[in-house]
Protein backbone atom coordinates (compact mmCIF):
# COMPACT_ATOMS: atom_id res chain seq x y z
CA UNK A 1 0.00 0.00 0.00
CA UNK A 2 1.61 3.22 -1.18
CA UNK A 3 1.76 6.60 0.53
CA UNK A 4 -0.63 7.87 -2.13
CA UNK A 5 -3.06 5.07 -1.22
CA UNK A 6 -2.88 6.00 2.45
CA UNK A 7 -3.45 9.66 1.64
CA UNK A 8 -6.53 8.75 -0.42
CA UNK A 9 -7.89 6.45 2.30
CA UNK A 10 -7.39 9.15 4.93
CA UNK A 11 -9.44 11.51 2.76
CA UNK A 12 -12.13 8.85 2.28
CA UNK A 13 -12.35 8.29 6.03
CA UNK A 14 -12.34 12.01 6.76
CA UNK A 15 -16.13 12.09 6.73
CA UNK A 16 -18.60 9.51 8.12
CA UNK A 17 -19.21 6.63 5.72
CA UNK A 18 -21.36 3.51 5.58
CA UNK A 19 -18.78 0.76 5.91
CA UNK A 20 -19.05 -3.03 5.83
CA UNK A 21 -16.25 -5.25 7.17
CA UNK A 22 -16.14 -8.89 6.01
CA UNK A 23 -13.85 -11.83 6.87
CA UNK A 24 -13.73 -15.27 5.23
CA UNK A 25 -16.11 -18.18 5.71
CA UNK A 26 -15.58 -20.18 8.92
CA UNK A 27 -13.81 -17.22 10.53
CA UNK A 28 -11.00 -17.93 12.98
CA UNK A 29 -9.34 -15.84 15.67
CA UNK A 30 -7.46 -13.65 13.21
CA UNK A 31 -10.57 -13.04 11.11
CA UNK A 32 -12.76 -12.09 14.07
CA UNK A 33 -10.01 -10.22 15.92
CA UNK A 34 -9.00 -8.11 12.92
CA UNK A 35 -12.55 -7.27 11.82
CA UNK A 36 -13.67 -6.27 15.31
CA UNK A 37 -10.52 -4.21 15.83
CA UNK A 38 -11.20 -2.28 12.63
CA UNK A 39 -14.90 -1.99 13.59
CA UNK A 40 -14.05 -0.35 16.93
CA UNK A 41 -11.59 1.98 15.24
CA UNK A 42 -14.11 3.10 12.60
CA UNK A 43 -16.94 3.52 15.11
CA UNK A 44 -14.65 5.68 17.19
CA UNK A 45 -14.29 7.94 14.16
CA UNK A 46 -18.05 8.32 13.69
CA UNK A 47 -18.46 5.87 10.80
CA UNK A 48 -21.52 3.65 10.43
CA UNK A 49 -19.60 0.38 10.47
CA UNK A 50 -20.95 -3.17 10.38
CA UNK A 51 -19.10 -6.47 10.71
CA UNK A 52 -20.75 -9.38 8.94
CA UNK A 53 -19.48 -12.93 8.75
CA UNK A 54 -20.49 -15.60 6.21
CA UNK A 55 -21.34 -18.06 8.98
CA UNK A 56 -20.81 -18.81 12.66
CA UNK A 57 -17.45 -18.93 14.44
CA UNK A 58 -16.01 -20.62 17.54
CA UNK A 59 -17.53 -19.91 20.93
CA UNK A 60 -14.09 -19.12 22.44
CA UNK A 61 -14.18 -15.89 20.40
CA UNK A 62 -17.64 -14.75 21.44
CA UNK A 63 -16.47 -12.84 24.50
CA UNK A 64 -14.64 -10.28 22.37
CA UNK A 65 -15.87 -6.67 22.63
CA UNK A 66 -18.31 -5.98 19.80
CA UNK A 67 -19.24 -9.64 19.32
CA UNK A 68 -22.94 -8.97 19.87
CA UNK A 69 -22.99 -6.54 16.94
CA UNK A 70 -21.74 -9.04 14.34
CA UNK A 71 -24.25 -10.07 11.68
CA UNK A 72 -24.25 -13.61 10.27
CA UNK A 73 -25.01 -13.80 6.55
CA UNK A 74 -26.33 -17.37 6.62
CA UNK A 75 -28.95 -16.39 9.23
CA UNK A 76 -29.51 -12.67 8.58
CA UNK A 77 -29.11 -12.77 4.81
CA UNK A 78 -31.48 -9.94 3.87
CA UNK A 79 -30.08 -7.51 6.44
CA UNK A 80 -26.50 -8.31 5.43
CA UNK A 81 -27.11 -7.88 1.73
CA UNK A 82 -28.93 -4.60 2.31
CA UNK A 83 -25.89 -3.30 4.19
CA UNK A 84 -23.61 -4.43 1.36
CA UNK A 85 -25.75 -2.81 -1.34
CA UNK A 86 -25.86 0.48 0.59
CA UNK A 87 -22.19 0.53 1.62
CA UNK A 88 -19.80 3.28 0.58
CA UNK A 89 -16.76 1.17 1.49
CA UNK A 90 -16.25 -2.56 1.99
CA UNK A 91 -13.18 -3.76 3.88
CA UNK A 92 -12.30 -7.39 3.16
CA UNK A 93 -10.06 -8.83 5.87
CA UNK A 94 -8.08 -12.08 6.11
CA UNK A 95 -8.96 -13.29 2.60
CA UNK A 96 -8.10 -12.18 -0.92
CA UNK A 97 -10.61 -13.92 -3.22
CA UNK A 98 -14.39 -13.57 -3.00
CA UNK A 99 -15.02 -17.32 -3.21
CA UNK A 100 -13.53 -17.55 0.30
CA UNK A 101 -16.74 -15.96 1.60
CA UNK A 102 -19.01 -18.81 0.47
CA UNK A 103 -22.53 -17.63 -0.31
CA UNK A 104 -21.51 -13.98 0.05
CA UNK A 105 -19.33 -14.20 -3.07
CA UNK A 106 -21.87 -12.91 -5.60
CA UNK A 107 -23.27 -9.99 -3.61
CA UNK A 108 -19.74 -8.80 -2.75
CA UNK A 109 -18.52 -9.11 -6.32
CA UNK A 110 -21.54 -7.19 -7.63
CA UNK A 111 -21.33 -4.41 -5.02
CA UNK A 112 -20.32 -1.01 -6.37
CA UNK A 113 -18.80 0.03 -3.04
CA UNK A 114 -15.13 0.94 -2.96
CA UNK A 115 -13.19 -2.08 -1.70
CA UNK A 116 -10.14 -2.14 0.55
CA UNK A 117 -8.29 -5.43 1.14
CA UNK A 118 -6.17 -6.14 4.21
CA UNK A 119 -4.72 -9.64 4.02
CA UNK A 120 -1.60 -11.77 4.39
CA UNK A 121 -2.39 -14.78 2.17
CA UNK A 122 -0.67 -15.66 -1.09
CA UNK A 123 -1.92 -14.98 -4.64
CA UNK A 124 -4.50 -12.19 -4.10
CA UNK A 125 -7.22 -11.50 -6.65
CA UNK A 126 -7.32 -7.95 -7.99
CA UNK A 127 -10.82 -6.91 -6.92
CA UNK A 128 -9.87 -4.15 -4.46
CA UNK A 129 -9.22 -0.50 -5.23
CA UNK A 130 -6.71 -0.42 -2.38
CA UNK A 131 -4.75 -3.55 -1.49
CA UNK A 132 -2.69 -3.95 1.66
CA UNK A 133 -1.30 -7.43 0.98
CA UNK A 134 1.79 -8.78 2.73
CA UNK A 135 2.47 -12.53 2.95
CA UNK A 136 5.30 -11.94 5.43
CA UNK A 137 2.98 -10.58 8.11
CA UNK A 138 2.11 -12.79 11.07
CA UNK A 139 -1.58 -12.08 10.81
CA UNK A 140 -4.20 -9.77 9.40
CA UNK A 141 -4.66 -8.41 12.92
CA UNK A 142 -1.04 -7.22 12.95
CA UNK A 143 -1.72 -5.61 9.57
CA UNK A 144 -4.71 -3.75 11.04
CA UNK A 145 -2.34 -2.33 13.65
CA UNK A 146 0.05 -1.24 10.88
CA UNK A 147 -2.87 0.16 8.88
CA UNK A 148 -3.90 2.36 11.81
CA UNK A 149 -0.25 3.33 12.24
CA UNK A 150 0.01 4.25 8.54
CA UNK A 151 -2.99 6.52 9.09
CA UNK A 152 -0.94 8.16 11.86
CA UNK A 153 -3.54 7.31 14.46
CA UNK A 154 -2.23 4.72 16.95
CA UNK A 155 -3.24 7.11 19.73
CA UNK A 156 -6.82 6.05 18.94
CA UNK A 157 -6.10 2.44 19.94
CA UNK A 158 -8.02 1.76 23.14
CA UNK A 159 -8.48 -1.40 25.20
CA UNK A 160 -11.19 -2.78 22.89
CA UNK A 161 -9.09 -2.35 19.75
CA UNK A 162 -5.98 -3.62 21.53
CA UNK A 163 -7.77 -6.73 22.82
CA UNK A 164 -9.10 -7.65 19.39
CA UNK A 165 -5.75 -7.16 17.66
CA UNK A 166 -4.00 -9.17 20.39
CA UNK A 167 -6.38 -12.11 19.90
CA UNK A 168 -5.87 -12.07 16.14
CA UNK A 169 -2.09 -12.06 16.41
CA UNK A 170 -1.97 -14.62 19.23
CA UNK A 171 -4.19 -17.17 17.49
CA UNK A 172 -2.60 -16.85 14.04
CA UNK A 173 0.94 -17.18 15.38
CA UNK A 174 0.23 -20.22 17.57
CA UNK A 175 0.78 -18.09 20.66
CA UNK A 176 3.77 -16.32 19.06
CA UNK A 177 5.72 -19.46 18.15
CA UNK A 178 5.36 -19.57 14.34
CA UNK A 179 8.22 -18.27 12.13
CA UNK A 180 6.12 -15.28 11.02
CA UNK A 181 6.40 -13.88 14.56
CA UNK A 182 9.01 -11.13 14.41
CA UNK A 183 10.57 -8.73 16.88
CA UNK A 184 8.17 -6.13 15.49
CA UNK A 185 5.27 -8.43 16.33
CA UNK A 186 6.41 -8.57 19.95
CA UNK A 187 6.86 -4.80 20.03
CA UNK A 188 3.26 -4.42 18.86
CA UNK A 189 2.08 -6.90 21.51
CA UNK A 190 3.88 -4.88 24.20
CA UNK A 191 2.16 -1.75 22.93
CA UNK A 192 -1.23 -3.48 22.96
CA UNK A 193 -0.75 -4.50 26.59
CA UNK A 194 0.09 -0.88 27.41
CA UNK A 195 -3.13 0.13 25.61
CA UNK A 196 -5.21 -2.18 27.83
CA UNK A 197 -5.08 -5.69 26.39
CA UNK A 198 -5.08 -8.12 29.35
CA UNK A 199 -2.85 -10.91 28.07
CA UNK A 200 -3.66 -13.33 30.90
CA UNK A 201 -7.42 -12.92 30.52
CA UNK A 202 -7.19 -13.19 26.72
CA UNK A 203 -5.19 -16.43 26.87
CA UNK A 204 -7.56 -17.93 29.44
CA UNK A 205 -10.65 -17.01 27.41
CA UNK A 206 -9.28 -18.44 24.18
CA UNK A 207 -7.34 -21.51 25.31
CA UNK A 208 -8.33 -22.46 28.85
CA UNK A 209 -12.12 -22.67 28.68
CA UNK A 210 -12.91 -26.20 27.48
CA UNK A 211 -16.04 -28.26 27.70
CA UNK A 212 -15.80 -31.89 28.86
CA UNK A 213 -17.06 -33.01 25.45
CA UNK A 214 -14.37 -31.03 23.61
CA UNK A 215 -11.66 -32.77 25.62
CA UNK A 216 -13.29 -36.12 24.90
CA UNK A 217 -13.29 -35.25 21.18
CA UNK A 218 -9.60 -34.37 21.44
CA UNK A 219 -8.98 -37.78 22.96
CA UNK A 220 -10.83 -39.39 20.05
CA UNK A 221 -8.79 -37.39 17.54
CA UNK A 222 -5.51 -38.38 19.16
CA UNK A 223 -6.54 -42.04 19.18
CA UNK A 224 -7.05 -41.70 15.40
CA UNK A 225 -3.57 -40.22 14.88
CA UNK A 226 -1.48 -42.08 12.29
CA UNK A 227 2.19 -41.65 11.35
CA UNK A 228 3.80 -42.30 7.98
CA UNK A 229 7.43 -42.50 8.99
CA UNK A 230 9.00 -42.56 5.54
CA UNK A 231 7.20 -39.31 4.69
CA UNK A 232 7.75 -37.71 8.11
CA UNK A 233 4.00 -37.12 8.11
CA UNK A 234 1.22 -37.48 10.67
CA UNK A 235 -2.50 -37.25 10.06
CA UNK A 236 -5.73 -37.33 12.05
CA UNK A 237 -9.26 -38.20 10.94
CA UNK A 238 -12.60 -37.32 12.49
CA UNK A 239 -15.81 -38.74 11.05
CA UNK A 240 -19.21 -37.12 11.31
CA UNK A 241 -20.28 -39.91 13.65
CA UNK A 242 -17.37 -39.13 15.98
CA UNK A 243 -18.16 -35.42 15.90
CA UNK A 244 -21.79 -36.14 16.74
CA UNK A 245 -20.84 -38.53 19.55
CA UNK A 246 -19.01 -35.75 21.37
CA UNK A 247 -21.56 -33.01 20.59
CA UNK A 248 -19.17 -31.11 18.31
CA UNK A 249 -19.42 -27.32 18.30
CA UNK A 250 -17.71 -25.01 15.80
CA UNK A 251 -14.14 -24.41 16.94
CA UNK A 252 -13.80 -27.67 18.89
CA UNK A 253 -11.15 -28.96 16.46
CA UNK A 254 -9.18 -25.71 16.39
CA UNK A 255 -5.47 -26.45 16.77
CA UNK A 256 -5.84 -30.24 16.88
CA UNK A 257 -3.73 -30.65 13.73
CA UNK A 258 -0.75 -29.20 15.63
CA UNK A 259 -0.59 -32.28 17.86
CA UNK A 260 0.52 -34.28 14.84
CA UNK A 261 3.14 -31.69 13.97
CA UNK A 262 4.48 -31.78 17.56
CA UNK A 263 5.69 -35.37 17.13
CA UNK A 264 9.43 -35.94 16.95
CA UNK A 265 10.76 -36.12 13.36
CA UNK A 266 7.42 -35.02 11.84
CA UNK A 267 7.46 -32.07 9.43
CA UNK A 268 4.02 -32.42 7.80
CA UNK A 269 0.65 -32.87 9.52
CA UNK A 270 -2.95 -32.97 8.37
CA UNK A 271 -6.41 -33.37 9.83
CA UNK A 272 -9.41 -34.59 7.82
CA UNK A 273 -12.83 -33.71 9.21
CA UNK A 274 -16.04 -35.04 7.69
CA UNK A 275 -18.86 -32.52 7.23
CA UNK A 276 -21.99 -34.31 6.07
CA UNK A 277 -24.05 -31.10 6.01
CA UNK A 278 -21.77 -29.44 3.46
CA UNK A 279 -20.96 -32.73 1.76
CA UNK A 280 -17.20 -32.22 2.03
CA UNK A 281 -14.12 -33.25 3.93
CA UNK A 282 -12.50 -30.21 5.53
CA UNK A 283 -8.73 -30.41 5.67
CA UNK A 284 -6.08 -28.47 7.58
CA UNK A 285 -2.39 -28.80 6.76
CA UNK A 286 0.61 -27.71 8.83
CA UNK A 287 4.34 -28.00 8.19
CA UNK A 288 7.74 -27.12 9.57
CA UNK A 289 10.60 -25.62 7.62
CA UNK A 290 10.38 -25.00 3.89
CA UNK A 291 7.77 -27.57 2.89
CA UNK A 292 4.91 -25.52 1.41
CA UNK A 293 1.50 -26.81 2.43
CA UNK A 294 0.06 -23.85 0.52
CA UNK A 295 1.37 -25.32 -2.72
CA UNK A 296 0.45 -28.87 -1.72
CA UNK A 297 -3.12 -27.86 -0.92
CA UNK A 298 -3.57 -25.77 -4.06
CA UNK A 299 -2.37 -28.60 -6.30
CA UNK A 300 -4.25 -31.49 -4.69
CA UNK A 301 -7.08 -30.30 -2.43
CA UNK A 302 -8.66 -27.10 -3.80
CA UNK A 303 -7.16 -24.97 -1.08
CA UNK A 304 -4.30 -22.71 -0.11
CA UNK A 305 -3.03 -20.41 2.59
CA UNK A 306 0.52 -19.94 3.84
CA UNK A 307 3.76 -21.86 3.45
CA UNK A 308 3.37 -23.58 6.83
CA UNK A 309 -0.40 -23.43 7.34
CA UNK A 310 -3.11 -24.05 4.77
CA UNK A 311 -6.57 -25.46 4.31
CA UNK A 312 -8.24 -27.59 1.70
CA UNK A 313 -11.34 -29.59 0.90
CA UNK A 314 -12.43 -32.79 -0.78
CA UNK A 315 -15.83 -33.77 -2.13
CA UNK A 316 -15.23 -37.52 -1.96
CA UNK A 317 -15.62 -39.76 1.10
CA UNK A 318 -13.38 -39.52 4.16
CA UNK A 319 -11.73 -42.82 3.26
CA UNK A 320 -11.15 -41.88 -0.37
CA UNK A 321 -9.73 -38.50 0.65
CA UNK A 322 -7.27 -40.07 3.08
CA UNK A 323 -6.35 -42.75 0.52
CA UNK A 324 -5.62 -40.02 -2.03
CA UNK A 325 -3.48 -38.16 0.51
CA UNK A 326 -1.47 -41.28 1.31
CA UNK A 327 -1.02 -42.10 -2.38
CA UNK A 328 0.36 -38.60 -3.10
CA UNK A 329 2.92 -38.52 -0.28
CA UNK A 330 5.65 -40.70 -1.85
CA UNK A 331 6.19 -38.12 -4.59
CA UNK A 332 7.02 -35.60 -1.85
CA UNK A 333 9.28 -37.84 0.21
CA UNK A 334 12.47 -36.22 -1.05
CA UNK A 335 11.28 -32.73 -0.10
CA UNK A 336 9.93 -33.91 3.23
CA UNK A 337 13.13 -35.75 4.15
CA UNK A 338 15.40 -32.95 3.02
CA UNK A 339 13.62 -30.37 5.19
Amino acid sequence: MTKADIKSIKQLLGKPKKIVIVPHKNPDGDAIGSTLALYHYLIKHQHNATVMVPNDYPRFLKWLPGNNNILKHDIETEACETHIKNADIIFTLDFNAFHRTGNMETVLAESEALKIMIDHHQAPDGYATYMYSDVNMSSTAEMVYHFIDKLGDTNSIDSNIATCIYVGIMTDTGSFRFPSTTSKTHQIIANLIEKGADNTEIHNNVYDTNSYERLQLLGCALSNLKVITESRTAYITLSQEELNRFNYKKGDTEGVVNYGLSLENIVFAAIFIEDKQEGIIKISFRSKGNFSVNEFSRVHFNGGGHTNAAGGRSETSLKNTVDKFISILPSYNKALNND
